[in-house]
């Protein structure tokens, strides 16, 4: 059967609206937003997935991806406050909150971020000498993070780190920084063998002194104890008990003879003639000592030589 020439028109109708519907459908992917614009001007935004928009009239403007994002920080030299110059890289770490205005408040995105942290990574680090530098390097990071957020909010971005890689020092400097570094070392060995002779003469200066101290306890307590024994060898002699005489002269006289013993220069050693006076002498140290501190007897009354004691008439 012959086509007419209506049957073509409407064929051709059905053709053009598919093709409008399918001009019209765009996709999404997932981590990215499209923005639209209507005859040049931004009108929406496409979120991921399914999306209509009007053929011909509506474009689709930018595709900004909305995931977290690297950018390489090039090394670039910068010049410290004390005019030391190092060598610098970093990384910096964005994500876009606003696509429209990532799209049209800045032109080339990335390019302005990494002007934007190489510039400011400049500022911060030439306003501070070497040694914070290199030692503070938490705090530079959280500087320059603070200084690139606030700079990049117009621009619907948000800086979520931006850290310094590496720190290079010029080699003479480095050699000098070891040198210092050896020599603050060496000094603190110094300082501790130092405290350590210190604390080891206090000590020992300490134990003098105790030890000085317990001798002349000693020294008195053996003074006190002469005083005792010569107390009492004086209440004996008192009391006219000449055995006492006898304990004090042999105590003396046994010392004598044991120093003239352990003499060193001593080779011969005198003993006195009548042996039995140093025994009856050692006998009389034992019968004193039994009767002060011994068994609880009382000595029995000396008699005169022979006589009977003397006794008064009988009465009775």
């Amino acid at each position: 059967m012959p086509f007419t020439g209506f049957d073509i028109v409407i064929i051709v109708l059905v053709v053009l609206v598919l093709l409008l519907i399918f001009a019209g459908i765009k996709t999404v992917p997932q981590g990215y937003n499209h923005t639209v614009e209507r005859f040049g001007r931004y009108t929406r935004t496409l979120s991921p997935g399914l999306n209509l928009i009007i053929p011909f009239i509506d474009r689709i403007g930018a595709k900004m991806n909305m995931m977290e994002q690297v950018l390489d920080v090039p090394t670039q030299e910068v010049i410290t406050r004390d005019n030391a110059i190092v060598a610098v890289d970093g990384v910096a770490f964005y994500q876009v909150l606003s696509a429209p205005q990532a799209a049209y408040q800045v032109s080339g995105l990335e390019n302005a971020i990494l002007n934007l942290t190489m510039t400011n990574i400049r500022s911060v680090m030439g306003s501070m000498v070497l040694d914070e530098l290199l030692s503070n390097r938490d705090a530079i990071n959280d500087r320059l993070l603070h200084i690139v957020d606030d700079a990049a909010n117009p621009w619907g971005i948000k800086m979520t780190r931006v850290e310094i890689k590496d720190i290079n020092p010029p080699a003479n400097l480095v050699e000098s920084m070891a040198r210092q570094m050896m020599a603050e070392r060496n000094k603190r060995a110094q300082i501790l063998e130092a405290e350590g002779l210190k604390q080891a003469q206090i000590l020992e200066a300490e134990g003098r002194r105790e030890a000085a101290f317990r001798d002349a306890e000693a020294r008195e307590r053996a003074a006190e104890a002469e005083a005792r024994a010569t107390q009492v060898v004086s209440e004996a002699i008192a009391k006219g008990d000449v055995q006492a005489v006898n304990y004090f002269v042999a105590q003396k006289y046994t010392e004598a003879l044991a120093k003239i013993g352990t003499a060193g220069n001593s080779k011969i050693v005198l003993m006195p003639y009548e042996a039995s006076s140093l025994i009856g002498s050692l006998g009389g140290i034992g019968a004193i000592a039994r009767d002060v501190f011994g068994d609880g007897k009382q000595p029995e009354p000396r008699r005169a030589s022979g006589r009977p004691p003397a006794t008064g008439p009988d009465k009775g």
